[in-house]
């Protein structure tokens, strides 16, 4: 595991964009495993300013996605499949048909994970895994638990995730209630795996990830066992390590 420490949120997103780009660059058809939310948001900004000045390719590559909440439309303005159109995949030559998401509608959910496992190891697996680190130490949705969950699955939002994400909806009874997810085997199936960490909320966290023990209630952790993770991190979130 390899800590980068960064200024600010912005030299965060470039250094993280900066090794995307690399894996880009040495394997135009790499499938990379993508995050939403605020923590990955600057990172995508980055790329799509350096594919506009004509540095990057994204033609060929494909993707996946971490998560998606369970009941939203892909047109739903808070579902993550609006997400990655509006943020990321509107704005370079990606080839939609290869970017996936998982189908919050989905009718037969336990049939669809298995679906989703089944198309990740169809691409050939994830060659970078973009992360984000929730404040209770979730990686995509796996919440603390007493197990990890192996494989992509539904699960219930703890009552803190669904108080962060709040301040995307009118209101916390509109924050969708659970969500699909790629499971922690998933996620340590990935080849590389880049983590971006800002702000001092989730000081705490990243220290338990860090140097606490391996344990499911703090999902993160498990990260200590995967032989490429870099976490980019600033200041901020830094501060109590």
């Amino acid at each position: 595991m390899i800590i980068y420490k960064t200024k600010n949120y912005t030299d965060m997103s470039r250094k993280a964009a900066n090794i995307i780009s690399a894996q880009v660059t040495m394997k135009p058809d790499c499938v990379l495993g993508l995050a939403t939310g605020s923590s990955p948001l600057g990172t995508y900004e980055q790329l799509i300013d350096w594919y506009k000045k004509g540095d990057l390719d994204f033609a060929k590559v494909s993707s996946v996605n971490l998560d998606e909440y369970r009941g939203l439309s892909p047109e739903h303005e808070q579902s993550y499949r609006y997400f990655m159109n509006t943020n990321f995949f509107d704005h370079i030559n990606i080839d939609k048909s290869r970017t996936f998401v998982p189908d919050g509608l989905a009718s037969d959910v336990a049939k669809f994970c298995k679906d989703y496992d089944r198309l990740i190891e169809e691409l050939g697996g994830v060659d970078l895994q973009l992360l984000g680190l929730g404040r209770n130490g979730h990686i995509g949705f796996n919440e603390p638990s007493y197990v990890f969950e192996r494989d992509t699955h539904c699960v219930d939002l703890t009552p803190s995730t669904i108080h962060a994400n709040k301040r995307f909806f009118n209101s916390e009874e509109d924050v969708p209630r659970q969500a699909l997810t790629m499971g922690i085997k998933n996620i340590m199936m990935a080849k590389k795996i880049v983590v971006v960490v800002s702000g001092e909320d989730k000081a705490e966290a990243l220290k338990e990830v860090v140097s606490g023990p391996i344990t499911p209630m703090v999902p993160g952790s498990v990260l200590q066992l995967h032989p490429d993770v870099m976490i980019i991190a600033d200041e901020a979130a830094l501060s109590k390590m």
